[in-house]
């Protein structure tokens, strides 16, 4: 209840990179290890609980997919706003230059977007009414 939003302070804008997704995993399972401590085994040796028994007791509802939620709800406010908003506006906002030559680094929206392409979310249309993005923020 006080870990969790410490360290995903400022997640909804942020691009998860698979070596984020990795610390921010180990992390979670070395606290929730101290919380829960370890398991009696039959034979009466202690052992630590293993990564499917902590991911049983959290209800699958580990720190990737609370970043997700956080996110998709962001990208919601964001496609709501006036197109006045400065923050519409910097969301919008497309730089004169081009993208430097090589692999080009992965962009928030294009992280969000790949997220609903992975849910087979068509947001366009969900995006205006408040009930069925919830319901689409607790599918992630």
């Amino acid at each position: 209840m006080l870990v969790r939003p410490i360290v995903v302070r400022g997640c909804e804008t942020s691009v998860l990179k698979e070596s984020n997704i990795q610390k921010l995993s180990v992390f979670e399972r070395k606290i929730l290890r101290r919380i829960f401590g370890p398991t009696k085994g039959a034979n009466g040796v202690w052992r630590i609980k293993t990564n499917k028994e902590l991911d049983e007791l959290i209800k699958h509802r580990n720190i990737i997919n609370y970043v997700k939620a956080q996110r998709l709800s962001w990208f919601r406010q964001t496609n709501r706003m006036p197109e006045t908003s400065i923050v519409k506006r910097i969301h919008k906002w497309k730089p004169f230059t081009g993208r430097p030559a090589g692999r080009p680094k992965p962009r928030w929206d294009d992280d969000v977007r790949n997220d609903l392409k992975m849910k087979l979310v068509k947001w366009a249309s969900q995006v205006q009414d408040r009930s069925k993005w919830k319901a689409v923020v607790e599918k992630a």
